[in-house]
């Protein structure tokens, strides 16, 4: 079964080198011992924090870095991340449609975000073990 997602879940993009913990502010959610979160909880920088680096080529900042290090290179390829900033402009997916938290469903640990550049984020960790949803 489903675990219910809180603040200090801990997330992993594809493409990011490094996980990230999510942040869920506290208005209109139900505060446990921390606020639980829901499918809107998607905002980059607010909400989704950096995954360190970041090695997809669709993501302009690591093709201009691998472009500039294969110059330097003298043409031999060479792919270099470059510092991740997320870009999740759709809500996570599915989420507990017949849970609301903030009149949005509630977030859980199924559930997935799509980066713009192409990564998915995955909960790897809820941040707690005892709330179970349907």
């Amino acid at each position: 079964m489903p675990m219910q997602v809180c603040a200090g879940a801990m997330l992993q993009c594809s493409f990011g080198v490094a996980p990230s913990a999510l942040v869920v502010t506290p208005e209109n959610k139900v505060l446990t011992t921390t606020p639980d979160a829901n499918i809107m909880d998607h905002k980059p920088i607010k909400n989704i924090i950096s995954f360190g680096m970041c090695t997809t080529q669709s993501n302009p900042a690591v093709a201009a870095a691998t472009s500039a290090a294969t110059t330097a290179a003298l043409g031999v390829y060479t792919p270099t991340p470059a510092p991740c900033v997320p870009a999740t402009a759709s809500p996570w997916a599915p989420g507990a449609p017949t849970v609301l938290i903030g009149n949005q469903p509630a977030l859980n640990d199924t559930s997935t975000l799509t980066c713009t550049y192409g990564g998915v984020i995955t909960i790897k960790s809820a941040g707690q073990t005892s709330v179970q949803i349907p």
